[in-house]
Formats: C-alpha cells, sequence, structure tokens
C-alpha cells in the first residue's frame, strides 16, 4: 500500500515567522518576532516587516528559484559576500571541507560536495523546521546522498554519521541551535576526521544554549539574538560583520571565515568591541 503523504513545508525566515507553503502555495503565515532585519532592509527596502512584507518576499522566492517546488533550482551564486553558506562554499571549493551536510526543502538532511549546490541550498532559505519529499529535488541532489528520501527526514547528526560512513575527512555540517549542536561535537571520529559545526537562524536562543555554543559550534551567527550578542561582547570571539556578526568561537571556525575573506579579496575582520548595535536587528531577541 502506498502512502500518500501531503506536500508540506514549514520554514522560519523574517524576523524568525513560521511559514507553511503546501503544493507551492503559502497556506499560513505567523507572527514576525522582530521588526528589522538589516539583510531585507538592504536587499529588499523593508524597513518594518510586515505579513505583506513576508508573503511578497515568499511568493518571490517560490517563482524565482522554485522553493518548495519540483521547479527547485538548486545551483547559485553568491547571495552574500559573506554568510554561512559562502562559507561554506569557498571552503569546499579550496578543499578545506570535502563534505557538507545540510538541509533541504523537500529532502531534509542531505550530503553535498559540489559547492554550488552548498550554495544554493544554504543560500536561499532559511531556517527548515520540516518538510516532505519532492522527488525532482531528491534526484538532483541524488538518492544516494539523502538521509532518508522517502520521509526527508531531518537529523543532522545521522547526517554526519553517513557522512563518516562515506569516508569524508573534513565535514562540515549546518544546524539551528538546539541540543544536537552538543550530540554534534560529543561524537566520536577516528583522529583523521574534523567535523566542523556552523550554527545558524539562533535569534531567541537561551542564554544556556549561547555558552553551549560557543563551547561546541566553530561557526556562530548573530541573526537578532540578545543572548549570543551579548555573550560575544564577553567573550570577545573573531567575527566579521557589523549588522549581522558572524562569529568565528574556535580556531578551526577562525580560519574557514578567514578562507572565505581571502577568497573573494575580502579585508580581515578588525575584530573591534564593543559591536555598534544600532545597525544590528530590531529589536534583539
Amino acid at each position: 500500500m502506498i502512502l500518500l503523504v501531503k506536500d508540506k513545508h514549514v520554514i522560519e525566515a523574517l524576523g524568525k515567522t513560521q511559514i507553511i507553503i503546501e503544493d507551492g502555495k503559502i497556506t499560513s503565515i505567523g507572527e514576525p518576532e522582530i521588526d528589522y532585519c538589516p539583510i531585507f532592509g538592504k536587499y529588499h527596502h523593508i524597513e518594518k516587516i510586515s505579513k505583506e512584507d513576508i508573503r511578497k518576499n515568499i511568493e518571490y522566492r517560490i517563482a524565482d528559484f522554485g522553493m518548495c517546488t519540483r521547479d527547485r533550482i538548486l545551483k547559485m551564486d553568491d547571495m552574500l559576500s559573506v554568510g554561512i553558506s559562502e562559507i561554506l562554499r569557498s571552503n569546499v571549493e579550496l578543499g578545506n571541507i570535502d563534505c557538507v551536510v545540510g538541509a533541504c526543502e523537500g529532502a531534509g538532511t542531505v550530503l553535498m560536495t559540489d559547492s554550488d549546490i552548498v550554495q544554493g541550498v544554504g543560500g536561499r532559505v532559511s531556517g527548515l523546521v520540516s518538510t516532505t519529499s519532492i522527488p525532482e529535488i531528491i534526484e538532483e541532489l541524488g538518492k544516494d546522498n539523502v538521509l532518508n528520501p522517502e520521509t526527508a527526514e531531518l537529523n543532522q547528526l545521522k547526517g554526519l554519521k553517513m557522512a563518516v560512513e562515506r569516508g569524508y575527512k573534513n565535514i562540515a555540517v549546518t544546524i539551528l541551535p538546539g541540543s544536537m549542536v552538543h550530540d554534534l561535537r560529543s561524537f566520536s571520529v577516528s583522529n583523521d576526521v574534523n567535523v566542523y559545526i556552523f550554527v545558524a537562524h539562533t535569534t531567541n536562543t537561551s542564554k544556556d544554549e549561547v555558552e553551549q555554543l560557543f563551547e561546541d559550534a566553530d561557526i556562530v551567527t548573530a541573526c537578532a539574538s540578545k543572548n549570543i550578542i551579548e555573550y560575544a561582547q564577553l567573550k570577545k570571539p573573531y567575527y566579521y560583520g557589523t549588522s549581522v556578526p558572524i562569529y568565528a568561537v574556535s580556531e578551526d571556525g577562525r580560519r574557514l571565515l578567514d578562507a572565505r575573506l581571502k577568497h573573494v579579496n575580502k579585508p580581515l575582520s578588525v575584530n573591534e568591541y564593543p559591536q555598534d548595535l544600532s545597525k544590528m536587528s530590531r529589536p534583539l531577541k
């Protein structure tokens, strides 16, 4: 018996607003948690995020590159000069990372080795909460690279195990804040395997979670997280960016961040503290 699963994708975007997309249409838009995001202010001239702004932006993504549909374009150029996906893309091209364990709508957890796919999957879709299988996306990513093609399961720890079993040695994992970050860092690997943890979509992260992230991760984005930005002022990690800082909270993180900066001929960070909060998201949460 074949069970037909409803096409449903839940993401968080534009102020960590929960958005549901079903059969290529927006069926639900929650309440935005912040008023202003510097990225959308710069690229889309949105000064105060509204539900209508969110609807227009998500509809644009669906039309532009087929987000959450069978028409999804997976290979893309850089979106930002320095973001998580851009750092990963450069380091894959430079040979510092040989596999990225990421998450793609329509596929779930996926292993990626093509730098353009790394960028296309991660650069234009915000926090992926849940998803269902889209055969066309899975086919293009490669069915063998998808953790669970039947259910589009999201589980980065299982994805790391899969990458290790495939023989990859320099593995980056992208993940949202949560207890699994510590599970990833605690996962036992041989001495010739390196695991780099990239944490994104951090708005509303608790103080305890932030301290754990700074212990376990390599790269952590600030997003609109009050606790991350305040903790960074105490710990003063190496970072890049003034409006949405990207913190390198380990030496490996700094090496990978600097590799991206050099790759695109950007000056290395001057690492100034205290940071200017007036340029960041509003309000910080």
